[in-house]
């Protein structure tokens, strides 16, 4: 359970508001992590440590995909909580779903609060979530829609918490029972029905929540902090994964729907700021046309022909997805590295091995025994895919960039 100190530090945050706000209040509901406004999330995202008391908190500057190549590879590592609260994961496409469920089914929880969720993730659950808020709203008509919330755990000190705005009636209608607990309710129409809901998945649990609004500043410093503090105290106490869902896969374009000329063209300010550096170029251009000196005649550079050999190569495994091949190569070059640079026997890859290649490399030991678990692993399997080349040929880069 979360402790309780939670609620002084909002009292604290409270008052950074009040002195930080010297402009109009904007109501729209942005759910930025570093908006101070009413529907952003600062205070929640600044309070995490205190949430999850001693635990190690990530605040992810990359995609989720990425995170989950570069550190959870093969889905095993130290077990983590994965937290994303928006109202729509916009950057959680098809494939991205897909690499968060095999994260979960490893032993993982996922927290997801959203007021939509994907198809891929309800068809794989057997889940269905309902709106009955079928009107675009204004800022006005938001200001109207109220309820309340319920938690169905008689332990927590207060089970019911009232909303006087932006209410949603977001609600799952259909569930597995046997895999399903509901956690949570709100009144929907005179009827009760199930906003808060964990699913297990295999050998690790999925928390879905369909009102990210209860997450906002407005929320938090209107006496409704005490309800995060309930629900995020299901999650177990290991290391917490926040999706700020700031950054596109920098493997796949599919899941990102933004430019950055979009997000220039937004702002009127950034937008006259880059036709004026436009016009500047194009000034630059036309006044600098005739050059002030005789051009200098290229010299060509000489061909290596070593490297063309070495594409060539590598054209010809990567044609035939041969990645056994080349991981058995990376893993071949990288011992006889070891060998020559630090004149270490590498028969027997054992724990003695793995502290002397630490002390000489100045690596620590964690990444290096990870490292070379990883190399006994593929040495042991006869098909290698790609996410495990592109995993190991990381992992070997990093380690011997640590001089």
């Amino acid at each position: 359970m979360i402790k309780k100190r939670y609620i002084s530090l909002i009292l604290a945050s409270i008052a950074a508001l009040i002195l930080t706000s010297c402009k109009k209040t904007d109501w729209q509901e942005n759910f930025r992590e570093r908006s101070k406004e009413p529907f952003g999330t600062y205070i929640v995202q600044q309070e995490i440590q205190e949430l999850f008391k001693d635990e190690q908190i990530n605040v992810l500057n990359k995609h989720i995909d990425d995170y989950l190549i570069d550190i959870f590879y093969d889905y095993e590592a130290d077990f983590a909580n994965y937290v994303c609260i928006k109202p729509v994961a916009y950057r959680l496409g098809p494939e991205s779903t897909n690499k968060l469920l095999r994260f979960a089914a490893s032993g993982n929880d996922v927290f997801l609060s959203l007021n939509f969720f994907n198809s891929t993730l309800e068809e794989t659950l057997g889940i269905e979530s309902t709106n009955l808020d079928s009107d675009v709203y204004t800022v006005a008509d938001l200001k109207k829609l109220k309820g309340t919330l319920e938690l169905e755990n008689n332990e927590f000190e207060n089970t019911s918490f009232k909303y006087d705005r932006n209410l949603r009636k977001n609600y799952f209608s259909k569930f597995d029972e046997e895999s399903t607990t509901i956690l949570g309710t709100q009144e929907v129409n005179d009827t009760i029905r199930p906003n808060f809901i964990k699913v297990r998945y295999e050998k690790g649990n999925i928390f879905l929540h369909t009102q990210p609004i209860a997450f906002t500043n407005y929320y938090l410093i209107n006496g409704n902090q005490e309800y995060v503090e309930n629900v995020f105290s299901y999650l177990p106490n290991r290391t917490i994964i926040w999706d700020p869902q700031r950054r596109a896969s920098r493997r796949r374009g599919d899941d990102d729907k933004t430019s950055a000329l979009s997000f220039f063209m937004k702002h009127p300010s950034l937008k006259w700021s880059l036709y004026i550096a436009f016009i500047g170029l194009l000034l630059f251009m036309f006044l600098n046309a005739r050059r002030k000196q005789r051009a200098i005649p290229e010299v060509k550079q000489l061909k290596n022909s070593t490297q063309d050999f070495t594409h060539t190569i590598a054209n010809l495994y990567l044609k035939e997805e041969n990645h056994k091949n080349i991981v058995s190569k990376k893993i071949t070059y990288f011992l006889e590295k070891i060998r020559t640079k630090y004149h270490l026997e590498t028969r027997n890859l054992n724990s003695n091995f793995i502290e002397k290649l630490a002390a000489k490399s100045g690596n620590t030991e964690h990444t290096t025994k990870y490292l070379i678990n990883t190399i006994i692993a593929l040495n042991k399997k006869s098909i290698c895919t790609q996410d495990e080349l592109v995993r190991l040929n990381t992992l070997i880069e990093n380690f011997l960039q640590n001089k």
